[in-house]
Parts: C-alpha cells; sequence; structure tokens
C-alpha cells in the first residue's frame, strides 16, 4: 500500500526545519548505504551529530506520530532516526531495495514501512520523483512540502535525477506491529470504516462487531 500522508508539518514547521538544516554539514550519502544500494546512490545526507538535528528528530517524528494516517498505515513499533537527504542538480538514486534490518549498536529493528517527508515545495525542482515498482506498474510520488508518503520498504523504488533546483526530505523506517503489507493494508481500510462507525453510530451492533474484527485481528496478526 502506498499511503499519502497530509499536512504532517505546517508551513511554519517546514521553515523551521529548512532554517535548522541550513546550518548542517552534508556528506556523501553513500556511508549510509548498504552494498547494493552504494552503487547507485547519489546524493548528501545531514551530519549526524551536528547541531540541531535532535530538536528536529523530535519535531519530525512526534509530528508523524500524531497523525492518524500515519498511525493507522504504518501501526509502528519502532521507528529510525530520520535521515535528512539532499539532492541538487545532477543526483538521483537507482532502482534500489532498502536494508531489511536496521539500526546499530545493538538495538536492530526490521524495516517494513519507508517514509518520505518532503520538506521541498515541488516547484523548487525539476525531476526528483520518487518512483515505487508495484504489481501494477510504476507509481510517482512528488507531494507538497510538509507531506509524507509511506510504502512498504521491501519494494524496489528510486530516485529520478534532480535536473534543477534542491529536493530536501526527511526519511525514516519503521518497524510495524503487523509484517505483512497485504494485512497492514487490509486493516488500514478496515480502520476507516470503524472510525467512521464510531463516531456516527457508537452504540450500533454492526459498530460493535466491526471494533471487535478489527482489534482481534490486529491480535491475531502482531508480531509482539
Amino acid at each position: 500500500m502506498l499511503l499519502t500522508v497530509p499536512r504532517v508539518l505546517k508551513p511554519d514547521e517546514i521553515a523551521l526545519a529548512r532554517s535548522w538544516l541550513e546550518g548542517v554539514h552534508f556528506v556523501d550519502g553513500k556511508a549510509s548505504a548498504g552494498s547494493a544500494a552504494r552503487r547507485v546512490k547519489r546524493n548528501q545526507e545531514a551530519e549526524r551529530g551536528a547541531g540541531g538535528l535532535e530538536r528536529l528528530d523530535d519535531m519530525v517524528m512526534g509530528s508523524l506520530a500524531r497523525h492518524p494516517a500515519y498511525r493507522g498505515g504504518a501501526l509502528p513499533l519502532h521507528a529510525a532516526t530520520p535521515l535528512y537527504i539532499r539532492y541538487r542538480a545532477g543526483m538521483d538514486y537507482g532502482d534500489h531495495l532498502d536494508d531489511p534490518i536496521m539500526g546499530a549498536g545493538g538495538v536492530l529493528y526490521r524495516s517494513d514501512v519507508a517514509v518520505t517527508l518532503f520538506l521541498s515545495a515541488p516547484e523548487e525542482y525539476d525531476g526528483g520523483e520518487l518512483v515505487i515498482h508495484s504489481a501494477s506498474g510504476e507509481q510517482t510520488v512528488k507531494l507538497p512540502a510538509g507531506d509524507a508518503v509511506l510504502y512498504p520498504a521491501g519494494t524496489i523504488h528510486r530516485v529520478s535525477p534532480v535536473t534543477r533546483g534542491e529536493r530536501l526530505v526527511a526519511v525514516t523506517w519503521v518497524q510495524s506491529v503487523v509484517r505483512d503489507a497485504a494485512r497492514r493494508e487490509l486493516l488500514y481500510g478496515l480502520n476507516l470504516a470503524r472510525e467512521k462507525l464510531l463516531a456516527n453510530a457508537p452504540d450500533a451492533e454492526e459498530t460493535a462487531q466491526v471494533n471487535a474484527a478489527y482489534s482481534n485481528l490486529i491480535r491475531m496478526w502482531s508480531d509482539l
């Protein structure tokens, strides 16, 4: 499931994020890539340890965690510290898969869901589309600043070459309570129906039935 999460960051938060990143040193993005992805990765990443990144992490991850579409679509258990990635003219990231296991220092997690949060407006750069392979063909994503996209981390994807301007994004990965992407998609749709029923007919018998079905499927399919 490819899921757009609108308005994760408000305009003032986007401006604040970009101002914090202006003073950060960016390094070659190959340093964080696996051996296969390193061959096709041509971008830059904000150097960890730079001043201000921790408060930016808190703002980005806090805003995601409060967004109902993110919670319902990702069903997050663990989330990685974001990477802040910059593409300038001539940079791209060829077809690749994300590493299945990520983490460091003995803290490991499974990458079930990939999240890209756009920090640059689409009119600020040409190219730079996120292209995700799917059973129905390639899906192209280029969202307004402040919006995010969620998609299964096990899908092949790429970032098209940037030909003008600068593409700035935050990227993170999630280990979901529910490992299987198809099951997460079913649960997301069921939860949308459940929330409407709870809002419009909280005392109806069908509301209780749908709520029980959702809760028990989470119980049945979770890895906890």
